[in-house]
C-alpha cells in the first residue's frame, strides 16, 4: 500500500475538498484519502496494482481538478530548486504566477464594479429626490456599458463559476462556483431578458429594474477576495519556505588534500567538510579540528550562538559566526536534523485536527442546501409576495433574495478555519525550536492537565557532572582538581569523565601519571610527581584506617549524588560530588505549568528519598520512584484511569511505550530516534522550557480554530436569512447581492488573517 501525497490543483472552496475526497474513496484501490483544502493537497493510500497516480487524477479531471503529479527530474530536484517550495506544497514561481494572473482579473473588474457603484448610488439617490434626473446622453452611456461591461465579468473574469454551474448540471456536482455562477448568471440573464424584451414585458413587471451591477460587483467583490485569501495564504508557508532557504547549496569538502566546492546532494557519509566564518552548514557532522560559535536559531530557536568545539555536533542549516572548523559529515541528505524538521513540518500542515470534522461534515452538504434554500426563497417571494406587493416588486425581491443567498453562502471560510490555524501555528513552533507531528497532537495538547517527566536526560542532563567540592587540605580547589582529573583521566568510568570534563571547563592542565591501577570495586589509585594518590569510594577510606567522618558524605548520597574521595596514604585531601545535573531551566518549566494548573509528575528508577530532594528542587508535585523501564508504560495507563490527560515527556528508547500511551508524547531531540518517532512533539537541544510554549501554542491556535469557526458560521447563521428575506417583514431588510459578496469575500479574508495572528502571539 502507497501513501503519498499530492497537490491539487483547482480547488476553490472547502466542498472542493469534500468532492475529492469523495471521489478518491469511491475508486477502486483506493484505501483512504485526505484531502486539505487550506493546504491544497490530497494524501492518499492506495494499491500501485489497482490504481496509480494518473488514474486518481483522471477521476476528478472532469470535475475540474486535477493532481500535480511530480516527473521524475521533479522527484529529484536541485537544492536550490528544492529551496523555492513552499509549505502549501506547491513551487513559489507557480503559486505566484497564479496570483498574477488573479490579480489582472481584479485590476481590470474594478473600474467597471467603480462605474457600477456610481450607477447604483446615483440611482438611489435620485429615487430618493437628492438629485435630479440623469440626462438622456449619460442614461443611454450605462444603458449599453452595463450590459457590455457585465458580459466581459461573468464570460471572462467569472468563467471558473460558469464551468462550475457546467459542471453541477452534467455532474450533479457543486461547490462554491457553483453558487456564485448561478447567481451571478440568473442576474445576468434576467437582466439581458429585460433589457432586449422591455416593451413586450413592460406591462408585466418593472423593466427600470436590472441587476447587471449586481453580477458586475459580486464577481469583482468574490475575485478581489479570492485574490486576498491567496496572497495571504502564502504566507501561512512562510516558516516551511524560510526552513527550506536554510539549506546551503554547496559545501568545501576536503578531497585528495585539497579544498573542493561540490553541491550539497554530492555530500557523502564520512567527508571533511571546512566550514569559514559566516558559512552555513551544509550537514550534520561531528567537529574534528578547530573551534567556533554557532547561530542555531532557525533549528533550535536558542537566540544565543552556542559554543562548538572538537567532538560536538553540528546540524545542517545553523551558521557559522566566527572562528574555521573542520567536521565530519555524519548526516546526509534526508536524514539531516533540518530535512527532519521540513518533513515534520510539512506532514504536520498538512494534517488535519479532529475540530476540522464538523467543519468537512457541514461543508460537505452545505452547497446543496443552499441550493435549496435560495430557490425556495425566490417561490416564497413569488407565492407569498405576490398579493401584499405585486408580482412585479415580487419577482424582483425574489430574484435579489435567490442571488443573495447563493453568494453569501460561501464555504470557504469553514474550509479555510482550522487548517489555516494549523499551518501557521506548527510553523509558529517549528521557529521556536518545537516540531508537532501531526495537528491531532496540536490539538490535543492544550487540554492536558498532568505532565509526566522520565527524570534523566528531560529534567536532568542527562550525563554525570561534578556538582560540589568540598576541600579538606591546605590545596586549593585547582590544586585538588588537577591531581584529581590527572587520575580519573586514565579511568573509563562515567564519573571520571565528569570530572576530566570539569578540568577541562576550568583550563586546568592535567599532569602524567605513573603507576596507574583500578582497585576493584573501590576506585582507583597512581602517582603524580612522585606521591601516590587514591581516589575512590568509602570502602577505599576504611581500608586505610584513615580518620575520615562518613556523616560528611551521607547527607550528599541520600540527595542522590555520588562522592569521589581523594587521599593520600596519611590523610583524606577532600572529595567531590558527581551528579546527574538539574537543567538550568526545569525549575521555571515546572512552575510555568503550575501557573497553567497544570499538575507535574516525575517518574524515575532513583532510590525515594534522593527522587523526592530532586523533585523539590525544581517543584514537582508528584514522585513515583523505584520505576524500571517496562513499568512506566503502566504507570501513564494507571493516571489515565484516574480520568487525567496525560502529556509524558522522555528522550531514551525505554521511554517510547510510554511516549506512544500517553496522550501526547513529548521527545527531547537530544534523545533516542525511537523516542522521537515515538513522540507527537520534539523539542529541539532538549529545552524542557520550550514544553510549556508548546502548550501555549496549542492553546492559542485552538483559540484561533475557535475564533475562525465561530466567524464562518455567524456569516452564513446571520447572512442565509438575511439574504433571503426572512427579516423583510418584521424589519424591512432585504440584503442586496452586492453587499453579499462584499461580506462572503471578506469572511475567507478575515478568517486568514486571524490565523496570520498567531505569529505574531508571544509563547
Amino acid at each position: 500500500m502507497d501513501t503519498k501525497k499530492y497537490r491539487v490543483k483547482g480547488m476553490h472552496c472547502a466542498s472542493c475538498a469534500s468532492i475529492i475526497e469523495k471521489t478518491f474513496k469511491k475508486t477502486e484501490g483506493v484505501h483512504s484519502a485526505e484531502v486539505n483544502y487550506g493546504t491544497e493537497t490530497a494524501k492518499i493510500s492506495f494499491d500501485s496494482v489497482k490504481t496509480s497516480p494518473e488514474h486518481l487524477s483522471k477521476q476528478i479531471e472532469k470535475l475540474g481538478y486535477t493532481l500535480a503529479i511530480p516527473t521524475a527530474d521533479e522527484m529529484h530536484m536541485s537544492a536550490s530548486e528544492h529551496a523555492e517550495h513552499l509549505g502549501l506544497n506547491q513551487s513559489k514561481k507557480e503559486k505566484l504566477a497564479e496570483i498574477h494572473d488573479m490579480k489582472i482579473k481584479v485590476f481590470s473588474a474594478i473600474p467597471l464594479a467603480v462605474i457600477s457603484i456610481v450607477f447604483m448610488v446615483w440611482d438611489i439617490l435620485i429615487a430618493n429626490k437628492i438629485i435630479p434626473e440623469m440626462s438622456t446622453v449619460v442614461k443611454n452611456i450605462f444603458f449599453y456599458l452595463l450590459p457590455l461591461s457585465s458580459a466581459y465579468m461573468i464570460f471572462i473574469v467569472g468563467k471558473p463559476y460558469l464551468l462550475g454551474v457546467y459542471r453541477f448540471l452534467r455532474y450533479g456536482k457543486t461547490n462554491m462556483d457553483t453558487l456564485i455562477g448561478i447567481g451571478t448568471l440568473a442576474a445576468f440573464i434576467y437582466s439581458l431578458v429585460v433589457t432586449i424584451f422591455a416593451n413586450s414585458l413592460k406591462s408585466f413587471i418593472n423593466v427600470e429594474n436590472t441587476y447587471y451591477d449586481v453580477t458586475i460587483i459580486v464577481i469583482t467583490f468574490i475575485t478581489l477576495g479570492k485574490y486576498l485569501e491567496a496572497r495571504s495564504k502564502v504566507k501561512t508557508g512562510d516558516a516551511i519556505e524560510k526552513l527550506l532557504n536554510l539549506q546551503a547549496k554547496t559545501a568545501l569538502v576536503i578531497r585528495l588534500g585539497k579544498e573542493v566546492e561540490i553541491s550539497v546532494n554530492d555530500v557523502k557519509y564520512g567527508d571533511l567538510i571546512v566550514i569559514k566564518p559566516g558559512a552555513k552548514i551544509p550537514v550534520d557532522g561531528i567537529i574534528t579540528e578547530g573551534t567556533s560559535f554557532v547561530d542555531e536559531s532557525m533549528v533550535t530557536g536558542e537566540p544565543m550562538p552556542a559554543k562548538k568545539k572538537v567532538g560536538d555536533s553540528v546540524a545542517s542549516g545553523t551558521i557559522n559566526t566566527s572562528g574555521s572548523f573542520i567536521f565530519k559529515a555524519t548526516k546526509v541528505g534526508s536524514e539531516t536534523l533540518l530535512a527532519q524538521i521540513i518533513r515534520m513540518v510539512e506532514d504536520a500542515q498538512g494534517s488535519k485536527a479532529p475540530i476540522q470534522a464538523l467543519a468537512d461534515q457541514i461543508s460537505s452538504v452545505f452547497v446543496p442546501i443552499v441550493l435549496v434554500i435560495s430557490f425556495l426563497s425566490l417561490v416564497a417571494w413569488l407565492v407569498f409576495g405576490a398579493g401584499p406587493l405585486g408580482m412585479s416588486v415580487a419577482l424582483s425581491y425574489g430574484l435579489v433574495s435567490f442571488v443573495g443567498v447563493l453568494v453569501i453562502a460561501c464555504p470557504c471560510a469553514l474550509g479555510l478555519a482550522t487548517p489555516t490555524a494549523i499551518i501557521v501555528g506548527v510553523g509558529k513552533g517549528a521557529s521556536e525550536g518545537i516540531l508537532v507531528k501531526d495537528a491531532a497532537t496540536l490539538e490535543k495538547l492544550h487540554k492536558v492537565n498532568t505532565v509526566v517527566f522520565d527524570k534523566t536526560g528531560t529534567i536532568t542532563i542527562g550525563k554525570p557532572t561534578l556538582v560540589d567540592i568540598k576541600n579538606l587540605s591546605d590545596l586549593k580547589d585547582s590544586e585538588l582538581i588537577l591531581i584529581l582529573g590527572t587520575l580519573e583521566k586514565k579511568s573509563e568510568h562515567p564519573i571520571a569523565n565528569a570530572i576530566v570534563n570539569y578540568a577541562e571547563e576550568k583550563n586546568i592542565k592535567l599532569l602524567d601519571v605513573s603507576d596507574f591501577e583500578n582497585i576493584e570495586g573501590k576506585g582507583i589509585k597512581g602517582k603524580i610527581n612522585g606521591v601516590e594518590y587514591f581516589a575512590g569510594n568509602a570502602k577505599l577510606v576504611r581500608d586505610f584506617n584513615l580518620s575520615f567522618d562518613a556523616s560528611k558524605i551521607e547527607q550528599y548520597t541520600l540527595q542522590g549524588k555520588t562522592p569521589v574521595i581523594l587521599a593520600t596514604k596519611e590523610k583524606v585531601l577532600g572529595f567531590v560530588m558527581v551528579a546527574d545535573e538539574i537543567k538550568a531551566e526545569s525549575k521555571k518549566a515546572i512552575a510555568d505549568l503550575h501557573k497553567l494548573k497544570i499538575k507535574s509528575v516525575m517518574l524515575t528508577g532513583d532510590d525515594a528519598q534522593a527522587a523526592k530532594y530532586m523533585a523539590s528542587l525544581v517543584g514537582i508535585d508528584d514522585v513515583i520512584a523505584h520505576v524500571l523501564p517496562a513499568d512506566k508504560l503502566e504507570k501513564i495507563k494507571a493516571l489515565q484511569s484516574e480520568g487525567r490527560i496525560v502529556a509524558m515527556t522522555g528522550d531514551g528508547v525505554n521511554d517510547a511505550p510510554a511516549l506512544a500511551q500517553a496522550d501526547v508524547g513529548i521527545a527531547m531531540s537530544t534523545g533516542t530516534d525511537v523516542a522521537i518517532e515515538s513522540a507527537g512533539i520534539t523539542l529541539l537541544n532538549g529545552d524542557i522550557s520550550k514544553l510549556v510554549k508548546a502548550i501555549r501554542l496549542s492553546k492559542i491556535t485552538m483559540l484561533g480554530i475557535k475564533q475562525n469557526l465561530f466567524w464562518a458560521f455567524i456569516y452564513n447563521i446571520i447572512g442565509i436569512p438575511l439574504a433571503a428575506g426572512a427579516f423583510y417583514p418584521i424589519f424591512g431588510w432585504l440584503l442586496n447581492p452586492v453587499f453579499a459578496g462584499f461580506a462572503m469575500a471578506m469572511s475567507s479574508v478575515s478568517v486568514v488573517l486571524n490565523s496570520l495572528r498567531i505569529k505574531t502571539k508571544k509563547l
